[in-house]
């Protein structure tokens, strides 16, 4: 099968190399000539655990392509997936203008069936404009030439992306023809032979759902932060209330950890989104409105700690911070709580230096030379007056608390995730959430 990808950001090239690992042909498209340069040089434009290797892989096997021109490959294909990014609007409503350019690029270009399919996170009712532009595109040239669109949001985890990809809880599919069902039933072929689940759905409740998944995740870290707030207000311990309802199986155990707000590319964004949508259709999300307010005020929870732990006396104080990234296994500083910290910290005349295992690239590029850039976990803490831990990173897991106690001027960790034990701190400051 031959696809095109247009979109070499984390979701298409992510895709398209594990399409081609699967056997199918794949040219990954972008207007950005220079990643696209650095992709055939071998260069990955992002972090990703496996990715490296997976693209050289396919790229010396002769099943996945680079170009910066759509129209080149357009008519090789069988089907082309728009993954190119949808960002946040001022009122939050997803920009939509990427898709529609690709949508009108392949109506000038289209001369023969092609099945167009969205895996670009957009709003219910998106696939319907990519088809007016394409059908506005071919009137223009006097063209009538068949084609479908469908539906195929992802469900890919920063950090395990090739795993979810390849071994997926599920695919869900919107589509309204059995041709674009056909073409999709035998692309994800190698999926269903491990009876991985295809859910096939219309077009409008497949978009829905991307959105729906990712708004009730959201919901349930904002519950769990409220929780441990109020944990702190009674004395009662978000640890053991957590595991308390996350043995109930109609809860389960999962994005129920507190901690410094959710980030990422994908929440923030979705949940603005939806909340958009609600809006504009007269329907709003109070629920998703409050998740919002709630991961905005969390974000700030670690500063709030450790003003009131100094009352109030912080200027010129040295802070240091482990992680960076928005979760583990990523470099991705997108809407990240390590920058609402950092950004306060700085306000308020602190000195500030950092450490994470793979976003200091990404860290320096946002922040410049604002912050110091520790070379390791122990560089980081020299004469500061504070830890925070912010992104649960493994190699933050088991440090030497001995050798942390003599390295700080005040021995004090603010736990931002949770996960160290009270009791083995050896006479440091513990402060954590809930």
């Amino acid at each position: 099968m031959n696809i095109s990808i247009v979109g070499t950001g984390y979701v298409g090239l992510v895709s398209g190399a594990c399409f081609a690992e699967l056997g199918a042909k794949v040219w990954c498209i972008d207007t950005n000539k220079q990643k696209i340069d650095n992709l055939k040089s071998g260069v990955i434009p992002i972090y990703e655990p496996g990715l490296d290797d997976l693209v050289h892989r396919n790229v010396k096997a002769g099943r996945l392509f680079f170009s910066t021109d759509l129209a080149d490959s357009l008519n090789e294909v069988e089907m082309l997936f728009i993954a190119v990014g949808t960002p946040p609007g001022e009122d939050g409503s997803a920009d939509l203008s990427y898709v529609i350019d690709v949508a009108e690029k392949i109506g000038q270009n289209l001369e023969k069936y092609l099945l167009v399919v969205t895996k670009s996170t957009v709003p219910v009712g998106s696939s319907r404009l990519v088809r007016n532009a394409i059908e506005t595109e071919l009137k223009k040239r006097d063209r009538n030439i068949e084609f479908d669109v469908a539906s195929n949001p992802e469900f890919l985890k920063e950090g395990a992306a090739i795993d979810d990809f390849m071994k997926p809880d599920r695919v869900v599919v919107g589509v309204e023809s059995e041709r674009a069902k056909e073409l999709m039933t035998h692309l994800y072929s190698p999926m269903m032979l491990n009876n991985f689940r295809v859910i096939f759905m219309d077009i409008p409740s497949s978009e829905m759902t991307k959105y729906a998944a990712n708004a009730m995740l959201a919901t349930r870290i904002s519950f769990m932060n409220e929780i441990a707030s109020l944990c702190e207000k009674v004395g009662a311990d978000v640890t053991m209330v957590r595991k308390g309802i996350g043995s109930d199986n109609r809860i389960g155990n999962k994005f129920l950890y507190p901690g410094a707000g959710y980030g990422g590319s994908c929440f923030p964004k979705d949940v603005k989104a939806l909340i958009r949508t609600g809006k504009d259709h007269n329907s709003p999300l109070t629920l998703l409105e409050s998740v919002e307010a709630i991961n905005e005020r969390q974000k700030k929870v670690l500063f709030t700690k450790f003003s009131n732990h100094y009352r109030g006396e912080i200027k010129g104080k040295r802070a240091a911070i482990w992680g960076l990234s928005y979760k583990p296994g990523t470099d991705d500083m997108r809407e990240a709580p390590s920058l609402t910290l950092i950004n306060k910290l700085l306000d308020a005349g602190c000195t500030v230096s950092v450490y994470d295992p793979v976003a200091m690239e990404e860290a320096e590029r946002r922040l410049g030379n604002t912050i110091r850039y520790a070379s390791d976990i122990y560089d980081a803490l020299r004469d500061a007056d504070v830890l925070f831990h912010v992104t649960e990173w493994q190699e933050f897991r088991m440090p030497d608390w001995q050798k942390i106690r003599s390295l700080m001027k005040t021995p004090l960790l603010i736990d931002g995730r949770g996960v160290f034990n009270k009791t083995a701190l050896e006479g440091i400051i513990y402060l954590r959430i809930g």
